[in-house]
């Protein structure tokens, strides 16, 4: 006997962010740490919180660390990043990363198959 899941229920997403080598390592890792990861955090329905640095590029040009989030669903990711803490999320990466560091984002829908 086969179980069914509704697929609706195995789909998350995730918003993935990929940070090139910052112009001042130290200044960047500091900020990152003290003040972005404790707003990012706080987005609503926030499901995992995982980073890693300087991943292994297996095709193209390698980044210095790619962050990503994890929400139950889409609706629940645009929600996050619609709120008030997702406004002063972004906020914050373009007045004080951005000055350290070029970045790029996605959104992607995880469809388990």
């Amino acid at each position: 006997m086969t179980a069914t899941v509704d697929s609706a229920a195995r789909q998350m997403a995730r918003f993935v962010v990929m940070y090139d080598t910052p112009s001042d390592v130290d200044a960047f890792e500091r900020h990152y740490h003290d003040v972005h990861i404790p707003l990012a955090k706080q987005y609503p329905g926030l499901r995992r919180y995982t980073r890693s640095h300087e991943p292994a590029a297996v095709i193209g040009e390698p980044c210095y660390m790619v962050v990503m989030l994890d929400w139950d669903d889409m609706a629940a990711l645009k929600a996050a990043l619609g709120s008030e803490i997702g406004r002063r999320t972004a906020e914050d990466a373009v007045a004080n990363l951005a000055r350290y560091a070029t970045f790029r984002g996605m959104i992607l829908q995880l469809d388990e198959v």
